[in-house]
């Protein structure tokens, strides 16, 4: 057994109160050298005749990397508290391993065990429930529709009539978007998330002079209400992105630290490195990258976390908005998000509160800051996978695998996943321009855990690179619009919301991958049924021989058709090979 690969820390991803009476255990070993795993257990003061009472509950394996396994159980603590150990066996030997190390036989000292104290309830990850059934559509504002031109800033475009830069407007604001939410309740989102719509110099709105104040070339508060009132009336949440990292480079207090530099009143609000403070030819301060027009803001000075606090509280009260998108959020320190999370709680509870981080977020989805993060290591996995074809299917099923142990379930549930934005190319560039190799990244995306993000025209085959490309005028003829790829989604989006398997209470596992064809199977489970989903990435077809992967019992099984929602029964033990067209896929259903 090699000893070195076997890894267990309590708390965290691996040791976690999933509700007031359940605790999840994980446990790491070597890929395929344990053999099973048993999780020891009991209450530390439960002692009968000299000796601990404790009982063995075995473990299941979830999920396989290339590296490691991973064990997984779901107990109870009699009393919420536990001592606990795992109990690993191979083919040669077992070995009880425990907070001190590897034993031969289990200690009886309860000491040397692994320790979760007690399950508290208020110390429960507790996001939003509704978060879990919602598709979201991200809308860069100045671009998705231009439905009041009276607000049209100077020099604003005719919609659409030249590429975008990093500095042209054409117009687009909050009277678009309501004069368009038909066609979004067509489409099936019920969660709309809107890039900055706050007062900035810029057509992004990342660089923000006044964050109680909207932009005024999207509108007017009023309007904004409306927008929120009519969202919330079809079923669709409000989430806005806001910008605590870093103000803009006209934003009031930093104007006066350039005015009056030593003697501003505002000079702690930022993290200035000299006087006199200068912009050109660089940035003597803290900064967004070395961007001179975006200081960082001083989030520790109890002004600047005052104003910013305030700003959470306001949008919240005054407007109903759903939740914050936090931009940069990494950068800022975890007591002013361990603040900020407090008063947006106290406000509106079941507020959503999403971070923009990048890489492994577990320090900040603990309980105490966010309810989830951009879950951009499933963007990377499912992009290179279906998008780039630059990896392999066994590489892909082993990121997204990492992924899945990454955090808790109850944030997998709550994971924002995205696969692609404006900070991005499209995922029809990344693919290029392959519709095919899309439908099966946004199948993947839609019957995956979490909760999904469409960005704006994705769903009609809007191309584009890297910033500004990918920030295009919204296409609104439907001449121009992939039409076939509008319904394509619509029909996922349906699955998702009426297929029990599919939702976050299900389990999802990867049951097979193969490099050579650039195939794989995974499976939902819950209570009800199992769905088998079988993808071909690849541009040849492919015979699969299922009766190596389907359970003894599959016997017959329903192949569903979700564009006309039909259903052909197959006997999986007379047909056991199934046949799967170049990047196209097969959705198999077996009541339990």
């Amino acid at each position: 057994m090699f000893k070195e690969a076997i890894y267990h820390r309590p708390k965290n991803n691996f040791a976690y109160a999933y509700d007031a009476e359940t605790l999840h255990i994980v446990l790491q070993t070597k890929k395929d050298d344990v053999e099973s795993v048993a999780l020891i257990y009991g209450d530390p003061y439960n002692w009968q005749d000299g000796e601990w009472k404790n009982h063995s509950l075995s473990m299941e394996k979830s999920g396989s990397t290339a590296l490691f396994d991973y064990w997984f159980v779901a107990v109870k603590p009699e009393f919420r508290r536990m001592r606990y150990g795992f109990q690993c066996s191979d083919a040669s030997e077992t070995l009880f391993y425990t907070e001190r190390g590897f034993y031969q036989t289990p200690p009886s000292d309860t000491a040397f065990y692994f320790c979760f104290p007690y399950l508290n309830g208020i110390d429960v990850f507790d996001a939003p429930s509704w978060v879990k059934d919602t598709i979201w559509y991200q809308i860069f504002p100045e671009r998705f529709a231009n439905g009041d031109v009276s607000n049209d800033p100077d020099g604003t475009l005719t919609w659409g009539s030249t590429d975008p830069t990093p500095s042209n407007t054409f117009g687009g604001d909050f009277q678009g978007v309501i004069d368009h939410l038909d066609y979004l309740e067509k489409l099936g989102i019920n969660g709309i998330y809107f890039t900055p719509i706050f007062k900035a110099n810029s057509n992004h709105k990342y660089d923000t002079i006044d964050y109680m104040e909207i932009d005024p070339q999207f509108g007017d508060k009023e309007t904004f209400r409306e927008l929120v009132k009519q969202c919330h009336a079809r079923g669709i949440r409000v989430m806005l992105d806001a910008v605590f990292n870093h103000s803009g480079y006209f934003f009031e207090p930093f104007q006066d630290v350039l005015t009056n530099q030593q003697d501003s009143n505002y000079k702690d609000w930022f993290h200035l490195w000299k006087y006199p403070v200068v912009t050109d030819p660089a940035p003597n301060y803290d900064t967004f990258a070395f961007v001179s027009s975006m200081p960082k803001l001083n989030t520790e000075h109890p002004e600047v976390k005052k104003y910013l606090l305030d700003v959470a509280r306001y949008w919240i009260e005054e407007f109903d908005i759903d939740g914050w998108c936090l931009d940069v959020a990494n950068e800022v320190d975890h007591a002013f998000w361990r603040e900020f999370r407090k008063v947006v709680k106290e406000t509106k509870p079941d507020t959503y509160i999403l971070g923009e981080i990048w890489h492994d977020s577990m320090p900040w989805l603990q309980g105490d800051q966010f309810d989830a993060v951009m879950n951009y290591p499933f963007t990377n996995a499912a992009v290179e996978f279906f998008g780039k074809n630059t990896l392999t299917a066994s590489d892909f099923t082993n990121m997204i695998t990492d992924v899945q142990h990454m955090y808790p379930k109850h944030v997998n549930d709550v994971a924002f996943n995205l696969l692609d934005s404006h900070d991005t190319p499209r995922i029809l560039s990344l693919a290029e321009g392959n519709q095919k190799r899309v439908k099966l990244m946004y199948l993947f995306q839609l019957t995956f855990t979490g909760t999904p993000c469409i960005y704006y025209g994705d769903e009609i085959g809007m191309n584009g690179g890297q910033d500004p490309g990918c920030r295009a005028c919204m296409i609104w003829d439907e001449e121009s619009q992939d039409q076939d790829l509008f319904r394509y989604l619509q029909m996922l989006i349906d699955f998702r919301k009426t297929e029990t398997a599919i939702g976050n209470e299900s389990e999802f596992r990867f049951l097979h991958a193969n490099d050579e064809a650039q195939t794989i199977i995974y499976e939902r489970v819950n209570e009800e049924k199992r769905i088998l989903i079988i993808m071909n990435n690849s541009d040849t077809e492919v015979t699969i021989n299922m009766g190596k992967i389907v359970q003894p019992n599959d016997g017959h099984v329903n192949e569903l058709f979700l564009m006309d929602k039909s259903k052909k029964d197959i006997d999986l033990l007379d047909q056991s090979s199934l046949s799967i067209k170049p990047f196209d896929y097969r959705i198999l259903e077996k009541a339990k």
